[in-house]
């Protein structure tokens, strides 16, 4: 069960790692436009890209090993990166949101923009093919691994569509949000210590 936590750990930390698709779902969500249209497109990409990510790591595993700790270290540094990010955010006190007030839009535009948000980013890719597939190969059950980390985003997704209205007002604050982007900071490196502590074992 271990690989299961390990993978809802560290994709719940990278999903709410606020980055250009998490911006735009929370602003619209708690815009009201379409939530459950657009939750169920953003879980439905993650899943997809999530499986493909574990299981084409674990071809490379077996047909290019040499490969595999490249890919671990550009995990590593992956990591890092966003851990730096969230603590530029902090220290910079540009935390936040800009949520914008959103007009009924039909649900199929929103479906498709929410499809365009989530592909046509390259951190997408990054994240959830890379360094989740990465990791994922690392594990000693990476089917547990990968469901984990399917339900971090059907949790994450599913939160948005239920507290949204509450969101609103709860992530209003800055400070509030130092605090959250300082705990994403601490969770991805200590992520990046323990995938750090694989490759020397």
């Amino acid at each position: 069960m271990m690989s299961f936590f390990s993978g809802m750990a560290l994709g719940l930390s990278l999903i709410v790692a606020i980055g250009a698709q998490n911006i735009w779902v929370l602003s619209h969500s708690m815009a009201g436009a379409n939530r459950l249209v657009i939750a169920a497109v953003c879980i439905i990409c993650d899943s997809i890209l999530i499986i493909i990510g574990v299981y084409s790591a674990n071809e490379l595993k077996e047909w290019m090993p040499s490969l595999l700790p490249w890919l671990t270290w550009g995990g590593i540094l992956m990591l890092l990166y966003l851990a730096f990010g969230s603590i530029v955010k902090v220290i910079n006190g540009s935390s936040g949101l800009r949520l914008t007030e959103t007009v009924s839009i039909d649900w199929r535009h929103t479906a498709l923009t929410a499809l365009a948000i989530s592909l046509l980013n390259p951190h997408v890719y990054l994240d959830t093919v890379l360094l989740l597939g990465s990791i994922g190969a690392l594990q000693p059950n990476p089917a547990l691994f990968a469901i984990g980390a399917c339900i971090a985003s059907i949790g994450w997704f599913g939160s948005l569509v239920l507290f949204s209205p509450k969101l609103r007002s709860l992530l209003s604050s800055p400070f509030r949000w130092r605090i959250f982007d300082t705990c994403i900071a601490i969770i991805l490196c200590f992520v990046a210590l323990q995938l750090f502590n694989i490759t020397h074992s």
